[in-house]
């Protein structure tokens, strides 16, 4: 892996150190609308939590916001600025480590995780580091697997997708999950045009 799936979070880090810019968003609202769509597939209270591309621990804050108290979360980035600025928010239960989990997926089993999540994480991916990640991660999952991208089965109305964040295939991906369970959920109704997907996975038994 060359890493460059990291290079628009170096370049945005560079220009808006730990500020929200830096998880390359759009917007806050846009954000929280795919955590709403996490809280509402899977329950998290009580769990353990691994976020793999959590940059500012954002998700975490949401969690206990919206009365979904974590047993503990895990918040893993490549970008150690984002990093630091989320351990300076005092979350309770929560650490947060730097660390490049595409290359050194053993991170993915930092706490024994029952859940992990990845929201926004792919979106800088090529397939094939795609596929090989949510290998790794549904392996270090010990109940479920949740995960959010941009969707290529979008209505023509959809504005087209630029650089740095890519559309996946779709079609592939629910393929790819039912291939290991049956248990998955799927979810495409929550922006306009179908412009974000959302998959859940849960280990058979």
């Amino acid at each position: 892996m060359d890493g460059s799936y990291l290079r628009p979070y170096r370049d945005a880090v560079q220009e808006h150190g730990s500020d929200f810019k830096a998880t390359l968003w759009a917007t806050p609202k846009t954000q929280r609308l795919r955590f709403r769509v996490f809280t509402e597939m899977a329950f998290f209270a009580g769990k353990r939590v691994l976020d793999a591309g959590c940059s500012r621990g954002d998700f975490a804050a949401y969690l206990l916001e919206h009365d979904q108290p974590y047993q503990r979360y895990i918040g893993i980035d490549g970008m150690p600025e984002v990093i630091d600025h989320a351990r300076q928010r005092g979350l309770p239960h929560a650490e947060f480590h730097a660390g490049d989990f595409v290359t050194h997926p053993d991170l993915l089993r930092l706490g024994d995780p029952q859940i992990i999540t990845l929201s926004g994480t792919l979106n800088t991916m090529d397939d094939r580091t795609v596929f090989q990640l949510l290998d790794h991660a549904w392996e270090a999952a010990g109940q479920a697997l949740l995960f959010n991208f941009l969707s290529d089965r979008v209505s023509p109305k959809a504005p087209p997708q630029g650089y740095p964040a890519r559309r996946l295939p779709t079609l592939a991906l629910i393929d790819w999950a039912l291939g290991r369970t049956h248990d998955v959920h799927f979810r495409q109704d929550y922006f306009p045009n179908g412009h974000d997907a959302t998959l859940l996975m849960h280990k058979p038994g």
